[in-house]
């Protein structure tokens, strides 16, 4: 048994402050993919407390054979999916910043670097936003969170074919919308990132 499966035991069992364990080691990752799709730091707050909150409620249904990390990341991105399906049209904050979350950033980065990279996270961000969620979902789970495709569809709830074919769209559509926007320095940011 690995130390998600005895925290998620230690609730099951009555100990609720056992939870918090989990929530610290995944609180990043599952906010760093709410924000990935979301695109809007608040609301990517308010999933990551809504995914752990439905985490904690449905914690009985966790089948202790998979990983923890798959099926807490599968609630994240079905949560985010459902919100973005619900939002008829994308709104963009000009107040809201194109960056990761604080905890991500490394402090050892000059003023270029940060400019550089902001420039880039900011040009991914404007193309994954064009994706449907399901591609976009899928997008993050494979390139930000490097998950198989046999992982992916088993958060997705679907098949690997179905999987490989998303993203072979997203890649298509990806490829296609740099190329509009700003030719091949968009492309090269993307494969640089």
């Amino acid at each position: 048994m690995n130390e998600d499966q005895e925290l998620v035991a230690r609730v099951l069992e009555g100990d609720p402050d056992s939870f918090a364990g989990l929530v610290e080691r995944y609180q990043s990752a599952v906010y760093n993919l709410a924000y990935r799709m979301l695109n809007e730091s608040r609301a990517a707050e308010d999933a990551t407390q809504e995914a752990f909150m439905r985490a904690y409620q449905h914690l009985s249904r966790y089948d202790m054979n998979r990983s923890f990390k798959t099926w807490l990341l599968s609630i994240t991105s079905n949560y985010c999916i459902d919100r973005l399906r619900k939002r008829r049209l994308t709104w963009l904050s000009i107040d809201e910043p194109l960056a990761p979350h604080p905890s991500l950033v490394s402090s050892e980065v000059g003023p270029e670097q940060a400019a550089v990279r902001s420039e880039k996270q900011a040009a991914i961000q404007s193309l994954l936003d064009e994706l449907a969620p399901d591609y976009r979902a899928a997008v993050v789970l494979r390139y930000w969170y490097d998950m198989s495709y046999a992982d992916i569809a088993e958060a997705l709830d679907t098949t690997e074919s179905a999987i490989k074919s998303r993203l072979f769209r997203a890649r298509q559509q990806l490829a296609e919308k740099a190329q509009s926007k700003s030719g091949h320095e968009m492309v090269l940011a993307m494969e640089r990132a």
